[in-house]
């Protein structure tokens, strides 16, 4: 019998009860627990299905025989941290990140805090799929479930003891996306000495991301009014800026401010950066103005850690927003954050200077929804028509056409010089997919 695949680019998800249930999460869990031993640590955001979700997590590997330490509410960045800290086999962040507060999903960590990659991903999928019969678990071989009440205190701290530089005199507004950062991201910013504003902090489990967020800045442009800005997700794994005059500064902008200042300093091993297919164009010329090298991944931040592990780089992210630093197995918001704040601590420069490292090309991004986006690889118009719009672009311009890791979604990208330009070249290839495929095309942005 042939399964559709269960896991994408960022874990499992889906409509929470619907395709995404109770009962999955259980079989996930026993599916990833059976057979081993050891510890596992359980986070999740804000969503009203959360704890529904988490039990379930909880069941399977206690079922399994696995304890289980429940972190309750924390950002991703906390659940690798604690996964770390407690040489646990797994955790686990239960959180459909930026969609909306129907969805959810789940995460799964290995030992070392990094997302699993695609053989233990699929090892668990077939196990799960397999089902009984499970090891032989009862008695005293059953796992028992602990809380950690002070897990986002320990997670702030061990944040805040990794800061090179005290905050005092900036002035930063927060916005939380009412989800996992809604009490971590003020306290660290806080207690590092920074002057805090923090908004979207009242969660009621249905308003995660609901215009809010790093996937709405504009609304944090609104607020800050002349202050640095940052923006975070639903579980707080990306982090996107808005500068004194409230322009905001996606994961791009940030990473190349990050990367110059760690050239600088001399703290950027290799002279190299790791980022996606996604980047913009105009990232990779001021890399190359800094004489630094850009290696490229597909889109996941888990894969722009392999490569980084690979290639021994110290720097490396998502125009999205995840960025990932040497030493840290998974995008950390907070982080990221924290070390753009420090670049301003450290400089003296506000951010609507430094961000002038980079001039960003337009970008225009469309979505495509299909029927099997499986069928986008064999589709020959489609890829004729992208070389023939490569062509007349040459070196001023790039385009992109994937298929989405999370959703029946083909995603068209195209960078020109002009605006109108790359929005012409998007809608033309937006057609053929269309007429290709099958669907209805969006604007992302």
């Amino acid at each position: 019998m042939v399964h559709q695949r269960l896991f994408g680019t960022d874990g499992v998800r889906g409509r929470a009860n619907v395709e995404l249930t109770a009962d999955m999460a259980m079989g996930l869990a026993r599916a990833a627990g059976d057979g081993r031993q050891g510890l596992a640590v359980v986070g999740r955001d804000t969503r009203r299905s959360g704890q529904m979700l988490a039990a379930g997590i909880h069941a399977g590997f206690n079922a399994a025989g696995i304890d289980t330490i429940d972190l309750g509410i924390i950002p991703v960045g906390g659940v690798a941290f604690h996964t770390r800290a407690t040489n646990s086999t797994y955790g686990v962040m239960v959180s459909a990140s930026h969609n909306p507060a129907a969805d959810n999903g789940i995460k799964f960590f290995g030992g070392d805090g990094a997302k699993l990659g695609d053989d233990r991903e699929a090892a668990i999928e077939a196990r799960y799929h397999h089902g009984p019969p499970w090891a032989d678990v009862s008695g005293d071989a059953i796992g028992i479930q602990v809380p950690m009440p002070d897990a986002v205190g320990r997670y702030v701290g061990h944040l805040a003891a990794q800061a090179d530089y005290r905050l005092s005199g900036l002035d930063v507004v927060l916005d939380c996306a009412h989800g996992a950062a809604f009490l971590a991201a003020p306290r660290l910013f806080e207690d590092l000495g920074a002057t805090v504003e923090a908004i979207n902090v009242d969660p009621t489990g249905t308003n995660i991301n609901d215009g809010c967020g790093a996937v709405h800045p504009q609304a944090l442009a609104e607020r800050a009014a002349g202050r640095i800005g940052l923006a975070f997700d639903g579980d707080a794994d990306r982090c996107i800026a808005v500068d004194e005059d409230g322009q905001v500064c996606n994961g791009d902008v940030i990473m190349a401010v990050l990367a110059r200042h760690l050239r600088d300093r001399g703290e950027l091993p290799g002279d190299r950066i790791i980022t996606t297919v996604m980047s913009n164009l105009g990232f990779r010329m001021a890399m190359r103005k800094l004489s630094l090298d850009v290696v490229e991944t597909p889109v996941g931040d888990r894969y722009v850690l392999e490569e980084m592990r690979r290639q021994g780089a110290g720097l490396g992210g998502e125009q999205s927003g995840h960025v990932l630093f040497r030493d840290h197995s998974t995008g950390d918001g907070l982080l990221t954050g924290l070390r753009l704040l420090e670049v301003l601590a450290a400089t003296g420069a506000p951010l609507k200077e430094l961000r002038r490292v980079m001039v960003e090309y337009p970008q225009v991004l469309r979505s495509v929804h299909v029927r099997v986006k499986e069928r986008l690889a064999d589709a020959d118009p489609i890829w004729s028509t992208v070389a023939r719009m490569e062509k007349r672009l040459g070196e001023d311009g790039r385009v992109l056409v994937r298929a989405s890791g999370t959703e029946p979604v083909v995603r068209v990208m195209v960078e020109a010089k002009e605006g109108h330009e790359a929005a012409a070249i998007a809608d033309d290839l937006v057609i053929v997919v269309r007429r290709e495929l099958g669907g209805v095309a969006e604007d992302d942005r």
